[in-house]
């Protein structure tokens, strides 16, 4: 009888415990649909946007005129689902500057812009057999090298 009383009083314990508020995980610039808003094409700059938004989250290899800035939020799902996360937004804007730092073009994407990624699952056959004649002479000759040598070390 104590035994069940003693998971019981886990079971309550555990329960307590879970919050009923969902958490959420920021990563990069918060509201950048607002500051998307903000910016103006030929009329803001370099300076403008780090000033409205902040710093690049990340600027193009090929051209440095090309910045990148990322928002994503993720919450957790009901108790039921183990604590997975969905992802609410995830937000990109591309912003390219001309040489002179003026802002030339700007492209917000959202969640709605993002693609499904599909995989082929097939598997990959290799195109050689071990009965071949080359596998053989090339693995008589490995085991040649790697056999100990009588008499090496005198």
């Amino acid at each position: 009888m104590w035994f069940i009383k003693f998971i019981c009083l886990l079971l309550i314990i555990f329960i307590i415990n879970c919050s009923g508020n969902k958490v959420s995980n920021y990563h990069g610039v918060k509201r950048l649909e607002s500051k998307y808003n903000e910016i103006k094409v030929n009329i803001s700059n370099k300076n403008d946007l780090i000033n409205i938004i902040g710093p690049p989250s990340s600027i193009s290899e090929f051209d440095e005129n090309k910045w990148f800035y990322i928002e994503r939020l993720k919450t957790n799902q009901s108790l039921i689902k183990l604590g997975t996360q969905k992802i609410k937004k995830n937000n990109v804007l591309i912003v390219k500057l001309n040489n002179f730092g003026i802002l030339e073009s700007k492209e917000l994407l959202d969640l709605n812009n993002m693609n499904d990624v599909k995989y082929l699952k097939k598997i990959t056959q290799k195109d050689f057999k071990n009965d071949n004649f080359l596998y053989g002479v090339f693995s008589s000759l490995r085991e040649k090298i790697n056999a100990p040598a009588k008499n090496r070390s005198k």
